[in-house]
């Protein structure tokens, strides 16, 4: 009888222990198993992860500076959210340039700018923005102040946001960061990270349809300039459309000396500013493109100084800005982050692009113009058959033009992007393996 109970004992625990290993697998398992279906294993953000939470939420302070810091900003807040397994709520950002008086920002809502609803589908399962209406209650908030100067670490930044996730502080419904410029927070994330939030980022309609007018304009200049240089090309209504141009953001604003300048001394280097003469010698050396050919250039109208931007450029090379394009009607309706996306727009779909690798607006051009290639199977953007090609007019490249530039996507952070090493040369390939 004792045999017959000790066997119905041991089959219990065995039958016990199987039910445990079912139910509650050891987490090496589920990593094996979920790593494949994640952006990047490398991310620090939980590889388990399946939705996020909608009774939880993430508050952020106003964003602010250029259009493409506030998008990198808004990514980091994203990550934040996801890190901590909470609904970022819908953040405000800044449609002045005030960015030092924080009492003259003038706030825009994120869905104003980019659509809200698409963002949340194609970041589905990823990140997930909320509104102010979702919250459940009116309990008051845990207050998470961010540390800053130089003692505040990369480590103990990232061991805060940890502690956020115990139960002391996850317990609350909504965590509230305090303090100025998100922008500013420490990098956890690897660039793939960051792409995915941006591959999410959709400029709203009216945004979208005003950047194709300005760029209909374009091809339309780039058209009759070369029916008339080629008496028998005449381009049809219907054929405007594929006329090529070139787009430079060309960086001469008074606010981007100053900060060009100390950037070089404190990194102890000497290519990052270029004047205008420097630019315009090492466009005129890119031979992709037949010309005559329009060179749009992308300028921060309200900081320029420098008045003549549109001369010295060499023949065939046909520059226009705004208002000899005939387009600052279009523009000037609206606030600096309006007309910072337009432009954004028309160089990202330029035919060539040419910026400065130590601007975020520039870099983030490249890394979507990268993405594109990389989705139809191009590794490398080279030679004249080159397919949506970039350039950082800031750096000598071959022949003494510009040299060709792809954002690399195996690097661990985004910090790289904002001092212009992000990038690969013509002769380098792009790492594709991580992206998916």
């Amino acid at each position: 009888m004792n045999s017959v109970v000790w066997k119905l004992v041991l089959l219990a625990l065995i039958l016990f222990a199987l039910k445990t290993v079912i139910l509650h697998p050891f987490p090496g398992f589920w990593w094996i198993q979920q790593k494949g279906i994640h952006w990047t294993a490398a991310s620090t953000t939980p590889a388990f992860q399946s939705s996020v939470r909608k009774d939880k939420f993430l508050e952020v302070p106003q964003i602010a500076w250029g259009l493409n810091n506030q998008k990198i900003a808004f990514a980091r807040a994203c990550l934040t959210a996801r890190l901590l397994n909470r609904t970022l709520l819908m953040p405000s950002l800044s449609a002045s340039l005030f960015y030092k008086e924080v009492e003259l920002l003038e706030a825009v809502a994120f869905d104003k700018i980019f659509q809200f609803e698409r963002f949340n589908t194609m970041c589905n399962g990823f990140i997930r923005l909320g509104r102010y209406s979702d919250l459940l209650n009116q309990a008051k908030p845990f207050e998470l102040q961010k540390g800053s100067g130089r003692k505040w670490t990369k480590e103990k930044d990232l061991h805060q946001l940890e502690q956020c996730k115990e139960d002391s502080v996850d317990k609350f419904e909504l965590i509230q960061i305090v303090g100025k410029n998100p922008f500013l927070w420490h990098d956890h994330w690897p660039v793939t990270d960051y792409a995915k939030i941006f591959e999410c980022m959709s400029f709203v309609e009216e945004i979208e349809e005003e950047a194709v007018k300005v760029i209909s304009k374009i091809r339309e200049v780039g058209a009759k300039a070369r029916s008339e240089s080629f008496a028998h090309d005449h381009t049809s209504g219907s054929l405007i459309q594929s006329v090529p141009y070139i787009a430079v953001h060309m960086r001469v604003e008074k606010d981007w000396m100053i900060h060009c300048k100390k950037l070089e001394q404190r990194l102890n280097i000497n290519q990052i500013c270029s004047n205008k003469t420097e630019i315009t010698e090492r466009v005129a050396k890119i031979s992709v493109l037949q010309k005559p050919i329009v060179v749009y250039l992308a300028v921060a109208d309200s900081l320029l100084e420098d008045n003549s931007i549109l001369s010295g450029w060499h023949q065939g090379l046909l520059p226009f800005e705004k208002k000899k394009l005939g387009v600052w009607d279009i523009y000037k309706k609206y606030p600096y982050l309006v007309q910072s996306a337009i432009d954004y727009e028309v160089c990202l779909r330029a035919d060539v692009f040419i910026g400065n690798s130590y601007s975020t607006f520039s870099s983030l051009i490249v890394l979507e113009r990268t993405l594109k290639l990389i989705k139809i199977g191009v590794a490398r953007s080279c030679g004249r058959d080159a397919r949506l090609p970039s350039y950082a007019y800031n750096i000598v490249g071959k022949d003494g033009g510009p040299q060709s530039w792809m954002t690399d996507f195996s690097a661990s952070n985004l910090q790289s992007i904002s001092y212009g090493t992000n990038n690969v040369s013509c002769e380098s390939k792009v790492l594709q393996s991580k992206w998916k």
